[in-house]
């Protein structure tokens, strides 16, 4: 913290003296609201910036919280960019807190932070603070830019954000669409693990009706004989649609297919090579 504060107050005194008279960005506080879109796929919590964009905390399922910045303008925002939290007109006597510094390319059509400021701004926003981002030489000008959030209205909206990531799915579409589950030699039983992660699948399947296929293919390596390498692709196959249906997917919307050691995804050279190829894989069609 000590080293924060020292970094900030440096880069105050390295600040050009006409940043007082910077153009600023923030809706005004009477304005002021954010807006929460909610689903088991994704929260967004926004504010719309006037003459400037919007303002976007993104959480998808399966992954970690994103701030993004939308500017109205491509390349408003372009170079090192500092992220403040500053004091709200409320707050007379807090002192500013930095943030970081968001590299931006002048090509990127918006500003993308990284989680661990976005979470940072959303403490600071819930605690009251205007996270705030400047640069010098704005559109090419010896002009200071700064672009603020306020956090007038903004925690009534959080707690309804916060409820929503409380129920986002455990993975997105992503992160499931093509699955490999592997098994050992000779063998075709699921084990727990396996069964942990086709229930994955299985609670994504269920909660997105965009899913209108699942496509369970089985394989093997070359070891042993083909055609018995075949049956085993297929009892691993199998074994994998039996447990879907078990758990309640539609027969319908499932394929099984077997393959033997016809498709290797990698040569059978090796005892980790082999290994990867007694696979059952998902793959997922909307």
């Amino acid at each position: 913290m000590k080293l924060r504060i020292k970094l900030f107050f440096l880069i105050v005194f390295m600040l050009p003296l006409h940043a007082v008279h910077a153009v600023t960005f923030m809706v005004a506080i009477d304005q002021s609201t954010w807006d929460v879109e909610t689903s088991q796929f994704s929260c967004r919590l926004e504010q719309v910036i006037p003459s400037y964009g919007v303002a976007r905390f993104f959480h998808e399922a399966g992954e970690k919280a994103v701030f993004q910045l939308l500017p109205t303008q491509k390349g408003s925002l372009s170079g090192k960019v500092k992220l403040v939290a500053e004091a709200s007109a409320w707050q007379p006597g807090v002192s500013p807190e930095l943030i970081g510094v968001v590299n931006v390319k002048a090509s990127d059509r918006l500003v993308s932070v990284k989680s661990d400021y976005a979470g940072e701004m959303l403490v600071s926003l819930y605690r009251g603070m205007s996270p705030t981002f400047t640069m010098t030489g704005w559109m090419g000008s010896n002009e200071v830019l700064r672009v603020g959030l306020s956090a007038a209205n903004f925690q009534k909206s959080y707690n309804n954000y916060i409820e929503c990531v409380d129920q986002l799915l455990p993975v997105n579409y992503r992160q499931v669409a093509r699955t490999a589950v592997l098994f050992p030699p000779a063998q075709w039983r699921l084990s727990d693990s396996t069964k942990d992660r086709l229930n994955l699948i299985i609670e994504y399947i269920k909660a997105d009706d965009r899913v209108a296929s699942v496509y369970v293919d089985g394989h093997s390596d070359n070891g042993g004989r083909r055609l018995l390498n075949r049956d085993l692709s297929k009892q691993r196959a199998e074994e994998v649609t039996r447990y879907f249906v078990a758990q309640g997917i539609d027969e319908k919307v499932l394929t099984t297919r077997y393959h033997g050691e016809r498709y290797p995804v990698v040569a059978n050279t090796s005892a980790k090579n082999r290994a990867r190829n007694r696979r059952v894989t998902i793959r997922l069609e909307r």
